[in-house]
């Protein structure tokens, strides 16, 4: 496989015989939905992931799998695509969203806001049901096997690799009825979110930091604390867990001449970290660009690049309005169907073009948080490489 004569940002294309087997490397949403895809159209694939499961980085939290972005139902989208929804997906159409006074708006949607999704290397998870018809499918996957040097037909997915925001609470066992709450308070969580989810008699409950990672204990202290006196929360054997995100706006995804798929890429959304469907979607569209011959920068450019630009103006106007501005997009977000108005403010338009050039421009400067200097902490993850890897929840 080799990139077009082309600079890498305009064009790459495929050329490999239908015989040829691909290597994905990394077996989490966006490889296992790209290998998925290849061994269905019955193309030859294997995956190597370095770690001995899937999910290797979860802990059994729940996560949401967004469905507003786009007006086609992201399980639908999976099935057209070839991948099926043999996970355990809840669809989740109302909640309670707190302002940072702690006044509640009811959110609501005609259509699901989002499937609650349990992330891990378990039955019933996310993942462990994508590697079950990876190999269903034909695909050969390899645990314990790190790729130094890829080679030939290969497909890249090892996922984050830097923290521009974490996660950090608790899984629990509760007898609390099923519920979804989430507060926008940066007492809670600095310029992000907490969130409250139960399902079954299980739940997560955790903190969603942007900045401030040095002070995330007392964040998840006051986290919890406010989800009992709000939505009376109640925990049994609760477990800590915590993750990470990493944000950036790709100019390519490319690589060495390879694809790059999923948050190795970029992919993420830089608003929320809702960012499970941009994983998969780009699993699919690099397992399209092989099967078709199609070039993959064009793909990715047209499906989620728009996407990704109007998540940074996303980003940039929800730090700049403060908690007044997030207390009257919260009142106008309960007043009618809340998935129709995140779908209008997921799509660019006048005012994101406007504000695009000086939101790229101040992307990165959040980012880089500067509570933490990364010694003697107890970060989520640490850009030293010492803490406990996880993921934010997408």
């Amino acid at each position: 496989m080799r990139p077009s004569p082309k600079h890498e940002v305009e064009e790459w294309r495929p050329d490999l015989s239908p015989d040829e087997p691909v290597t994905v490397v990394g077996a989490g949403l966006a490889g296992l939905a790209c290998a998925i895809v290849l061994a269905r159209a019955g193309r030859p694939v294997i995956v190597r992931e370095w770690h001995k499961t899937v999910g290797n980085r979860f802990h059994g939290d729940f996560q949401g799998l967004e469905n507003w972005s786009d007006g086609q139902d992201v399980l639908d989208e999976l099935r057209a695509a070839g991948v099926e929804t043999s996970f355990e997906a809840h669809p989740v159409r109302e909640g309670t969203a707190y302002d940072a006074w702690g006044k509640d708006y009811p959110i609501r949607g005609d259509r699901p806001l989002y499937y609650l999704v349990r992330r891990g290397g378990h039955g019933g998870s996310l993942e462990f049901a994508l590697l079950k018809q990876a190999i269903g499918a034909g695909a050969e996957v390899r645990f314990g096997d790190r790729v130094a040097d890829p080679e030939g037909s290969t497909v890249l997915a090892v996922g984050p690799r830097t923290a521009d925001a974490i996660a950090a609470g608790y899984v629990f066992e509760t007898g609390r009825p099923d519920g979804n709450w989430i507060a926008f308070d940066d007492r809670l969580a600095p310029l992000g979110y907490a969130y409250l989810l139960i399902h079954a008699g299980r739940g997560t409950v955790a903190s969603c930091m942007f900045t401030g990672f040095k002070r995330q204990a007392e964040h998840v202290e006051r986290t919890v604390a406010f989800f009992r006196e709000r939505a009376g929360l109640e925990m049994r054997n609760p477990k800590p867990f915590g993750g990470f995100a990493n944000f950036r706006l790709p100019r390519t995804a490319v690589q060495g001449g390879h694809p790059l798929v999923g948050e190795q890429a970029g992919f993420q959304d830089a608003l929320a970290g809702f960012g499970m469907r941009y994983a998969l979607r780009s699993g699919i569209l690099a397992a399209r660009s092989l099967i078709e011959g199609t070039d993959y920068t064009r793909l990715w450019r047209q499906e989620l690049l728009p996407l990704l630009r109007t998540g940074v103006c996303n980003r940039f106007i929800f730090n700049s309005v403060g908690a007044r501005g997030r207390r009257w997009a919260l009142r106008g977000m309960s007043l009618s169907d809340t998935a129709v108005k995140l779908r209008r403010l997921y799509r660019p338009s006048v005012l994101t073009r406007l504000v695009y050039p000086l939101a790229v421009w101040r992307y990165r400067a959040p980012l880089g948080d500067p509570s933490c200097d990364h010694v003697a902490c107890d970060c989520v993850w640490c850009r030293h490489g010492v803490g406990h890897a996880a993921t934010i929840p997408a």
